[in-house]
């Protein structure tokens, strides 16, 4: 029998009604998973916590260059989301912890201006958000997944999180954001 994207498109629905979990949670074409892929593009950056930074910069009215230590000593946020990714896999009830992208705009002081982001990741890649999205409350620079800090495979030591949307948005290797006036492409 050939799969079809009508058997693909029911397959996590089907799978979340099994486990009796709510199956609108699962998108369509989607497959429920408990463990968490890994997809990358290129190797896994070196890492050295002692000269790391991350920086908040472009149309803002005061640019950021945080240290680990003081990234973590920012208030911190708990959220537990579903992810979604397009390659197909869906993960529920996702436990995630790390500092609200809001709170850092809200400290950089976005320029009126300011429409998008551009999350930059160790590596080269790239990837664009308007700026609603990323103000939503369960928009995280994660460092914490599961209650452990983040695996290398998973974007050690930072990732972005945009769970409303699919997890090519959640950048790993997280180093940069840069808020912008008008629209750029990213990676994709």
């Amino acid at each position: 029998m050939a799969v079809t994207s009508r058997i693909l498109g029911q397959r996590g629905k089907r799978q979340a009604e099994k486990l009796g979990i709510d199956p609108s949670r699962v998108p369509p074409g989607q497959y429920l998973t408990e463990r968490f892929p890994v997809l990358t593009v290129g190797p896994n950056p070196e890492l050295d916590l002692s000269s790391w930074d991350f920086q908040l910069f472009g149309d803002v009215e005061d640019e950021l260059q945080l240290s680990w230590k003081e990234l973590n000593d920012l208030p911190q946020t708990d959220v537990v989301v579903d992810i979604h990714c397009v390659t197909r896999w869906s993960k529920l009830d996702t436990a995630w912890r790390g500092v609200l992208l809001r709170d850092l705009l809200e400290k950089a002081r976005v320029k009126p201006e300011g429409k998008y982001v551009m999350a930059y990741s160790d590596g080269g890649y790239t990837t664009n958000l308007p700026l609603e999205v990323v103000m939503d409350d369960d928009v995280l620079l994660a460092h914490t997944y599961d209650g452990k800090p983040l695996e290398p495979d998973h974007g050690a030591p930072l990732r972005l999180l945009v769970p409303k949307r699919y997890f090519w948005k959640s950048a790993k290797f997280l180093r940069r954001i840069e808020v912008m006036s008008e629209y750029r492409r990213g990676f994709w």
